[in-house]
């Protein structure tokens, strides 16, 4: 097909028709000499450069303004579109293309958060575009060979030693702009990733926030005793928010672990007819030794209506419990090792249901202060370092608001549905009544003929 290339000055376009011509060489593709031509560009005409092919298509090198692709079918290349005066009006008039089976790239170096190709990149990461993103950093092309392709050009022997050092005067070279340049890290100070306004325009009152606190001897105690309290709690304060969810609707949750210093926090998220994901309510355990908190676990995921998805942190003591949910739910329980990767992947999904008012979180100015707590570093949501002071004058981490993104995540997952046979009574010689309320959901279930 045709190939419309689209740089920002004369000197891109030359170079790249330049290099296309050099690469046709090189796999022996019929092409004519490199042509100049006059492009005309509303009131004035632009020289332009072009190559012809025996197969009769062209590659072209046209000027940024939108109304050259117009009309035109193929491949269009929009080069450094980071610096370009009207990307969104490029990008619209180059769209066309794909309709008779044609392409579009885009490709940049980035030029700040706030240009308009990190826009787009924002919104492939959201899903709002079903675009291809391809991220190829510095690291990742040495990695791949680069410095080893230049040494062969230039007829020099390739070291361990040389590349680390022709490394480390790049990145010198470009100082401060080294992220930005190299490492597709668009420049930025840290920001806030949620605005209060945005975060409280998804908040609503009366959903339960669940708070359990207790003190470090309690860990001291006896099983019997913690097993004691523990189901004392779930009875008078998990039981009847339990009792309210809406039984008809699909429900995951998201788990972030804390056993001393953070918070423990479950999030149930469920997935109502218009696709908005609501939650109908949060606990939040501080200084739970291990056993209860797996304990309250099993009791919220088993009490919850049409379970279809679970994720949870799994870094660190966290996999424990993690594991335990997997082992005991199968595969709709992810374990998630969150890291730099997956921030950047999910964050921005996340941001978009508050912005697309597809979410419904709890009218609570702790888990306001936590979603406020996300801050954007070298391109990527995270919650901060810093601890903050909540209503309680207890320190918090933002761990309200990872439990609300995981089961965000959770809540995306691809699981299929398991399909399953009520049964109506049971011969009573056949089960004998379990002696501890935490056997596995084998031994409890309930009948029409009465609970077990």
């Amino acid at each position: 097909m045709d190939t419309w290339y689209i740089g920002y000055n004369r000197d891109m376009a030359l170079e790249f028709v330049e290099t296309a011509a050099a690469w046709a060489r090189n796999f022996n593709k019929a092409a004519r000499a490199i042509e100049e031509m006059a492009v005309r560009d509303e009131s004035r005409d632009i020289l332009s450069y072009r190559i012809r092919f025996a197969s009769g298509h062209k590659i072209v090198a046209l000027s940024s303004r939108p109304s050259n692709l117009r009309g035109k079918q193929g491949c269009a290349v929009i080069d450094e579109a980071a610096f370009h005066e009207d990307l969104p009006g490029l990008l619209k008039a180059a769209l066309a293309f794909t309709m008779w089976g044609g392409m579009v790239r885009v490709i940049s170096t980035h030029n700040g958060a706030d240009s308009a190709f990190n826009e787009l990149i924002t919104d492939i990461r959201a899903g709002r575009r079903p675009y291809a993103l391809h991220r190829i950093t510095f690291d990742g092309a040495v990695a791949a060979g680069l410095y080893r392709k230049i040494c062969e050009r230039a007829g020099r022997e390739w070291t361990i030693d040389g590349e680390r050092q022709w490394k480390t005067e790049i990145v010198n070279y470009y100082g401060d702009n080294a992220d930005e340049e190299l490492n597709c890290i668009p420049r930025a100070p840290s920001a806030t990733f949620l605005s209060s306004v945005l975060i409280e325009s998804r908040a609503r009152a009366g959903i339960p926030v669940v708070r359990w606190d207790m003190p470090p001897e309690f860990a001291e105690r006896s099983e019997q005793v913690r097993r004691a309290e523990t189901r004392a709690f779930i009875e008078d304060r998990i039981a009847p928010v339990l009792a309210r969810i809406d039984r008809n609707l699909p429900t995951s949750f998201g788990e972030d672990f804390g056993r001393s210093g953070d918070l423990t926090v479950i999030w149930p998220m469920q997935i109502g007819a218009d696709l908005v994901r609501r939650t109908p309510f949060v606990v939040e355990l501080r200084n739970i030794p291990f056993r209860q908190q797996e304990q309250i676990l099993f009791h919220i995921a088993d009490g919850l209506p049409r379970l279809v998805s679970a994720a949870m942190d799994a870094r660190g003591n966290g996999q424990y419990l993690a594991e335990t949910a997997r082992q005991r739910y199968g595969a709709k329980v992810a374990q998630v090792m969150l890291s730099t990767e997956w921030y950047r992947e999910n964050m921005p999904r996340f941001r978009a249901a508050f912005e697309d008012a597809q979410i419904e979180i709890p009218r609570d100015a702790d888990i306001l202060l936590d979603h406020r707590s996300i801050v954007v570093e070298r391109g990527v949501a995270h919650v901060a370092d810093r601890r903050m002071r909540g209503s309680d004058d207890r320190e918090r981490h933002g761990d309200s608001a990872i439990a609300a993104a995981l089961a965000y995540y959770a809540s995306r997952m691809d699981v299929a549905p398991i399909a399953y046979r009520g049964v109506s009574r049971v011969e009573p010689d056949l089960w004998r009544r379990p002696s501890d309320e935490d056997a596995p959901p084998s031994a409890r279930m309930r009948f029409n003929t009465g609970s077990w």
